[in-house]
């Protein structure tokens, strides 16, 4: 029993020791622009959420900072779960989530607190990557567009042209009959 108890206890240290050393923050790269620094705290198996509305490729990069907190990001849901969720980060330590360009705005983050420890608090920075460029993805979004409009508007004028073309052929054996 107490052989069982020291495994026991030497794996808790074991983890909590990679946790610890995981935590150490990586450097930032120069084309990251901080855009907000959100602290927070949040219960053991419960959700905190926030609201990413901020455009381009963004960095989320959350910091548990006492207990352990993790990361459910969607672009469908305002409240991502760890039933319902597009991307996700769950690690001791540092949570990174890359919100790409491509994902439709409100963006939904729900920080969930891991139900072995009481209650987390974490940091989170919210960095934007400026050498995305946005310019490039919404010109081949309009493009895309003017072509769909274009074909629109070919068919809609061929439809226009047989409709035409029926009912003139429609009006002339009406005349043939009566006349």
């Amino acid at each position: 029993m107490s052989l069982h108890r020291s495994k026991l206890l030497a794996v808790l240290l074991l983890s909590q020791a990679l946790c610890l050393i995981r935590s150490f923050e990586e450097p930032i790269p120069e084309e990251w622009t901080l855009l907000h620094v959100v602290q927070g705290h949040v219960g053991g198996g419960n959700y905190s959420y926030l609201r990413l509305n901020h455009s381009g490729k963004i960095i989320l990069y959350m910091q548990s900072l006492k207990g352990d907190a993790d990361l459910y990001v969607s672009d469908k849901t305002l409240h991502p779960s760890f039933e319902s969720y597009k991307l996700h980060s769950a690690t001791c330590g540092q949570d990174v989530v890359v919100v790409p360009l491509e994902f439709l705005r409100p963006v939904g983050i729900g920080i969930y607190g891991h139900p072995s420890y009481q209650e987390s608090s974490f940091e989170m920075k919210v960095y934007y990557d400026w050498t995305v460029e946005e310019s490039s993805y919404f010109a081949e979004d309009m493009e895309r567009h003017e072509r769909h409009s274009q074909s629109s508007e070919e068919e809609l004028q061929d439809e226009e042209t047989v409709i035409w073309t029926i009912l003139i052929g429609i009006l002339k054996l009406i005349l043939e009959i009566l006349f």
